[in-house]
């Protein structure tokens, strides 16, 4: 899922440098939309990586990346529409997470 827009994302592993988003044009392979982005840990990640990547909502070379199928939306996006429809998803996703299939 985007982390800026809430768009569920399906992309090939790994995830390539350039991909963006195909709803808001952000970059995908970045820490908000990593599985390991953990805000508060060390340089914000729950990997041992040995240096910080600055900008955490620009694409990096990390290679740790896993995309994040569950990531929270932006709460920038909350007017949208598909803010809307991302925020069902992530509570159904959160659900079924906590519940089974």
């Amino acid at each position: 899922m985007c982390w800026k827009c809430g768009k569920t994302l399906d992309f090939p592993s790994p995830v390539s440098r350039s991909a963006v988003c195909p709803e808001c044009g952000s970059d995908v392979r970045c820490c908000r939309n990593c599985d390991f982005y953990e805000k508060g840990a060390h340089y914000d990640c729950r990997e041992t990586i040995d240096e910080p990547v600055r900008d955490k909502e620009r694409s990096c070379f990390c290679g740790w990346f896993s995309l994040n199928p569950n990531v929270a939306p932006h709460p920038a996006c909350a007017g949208s529409a598909y803010s809307v429809q991302a925020k069902a998803e992530h509570a159904k996703n959160a659900f079924n997470a906590l519940f089974g299939d």
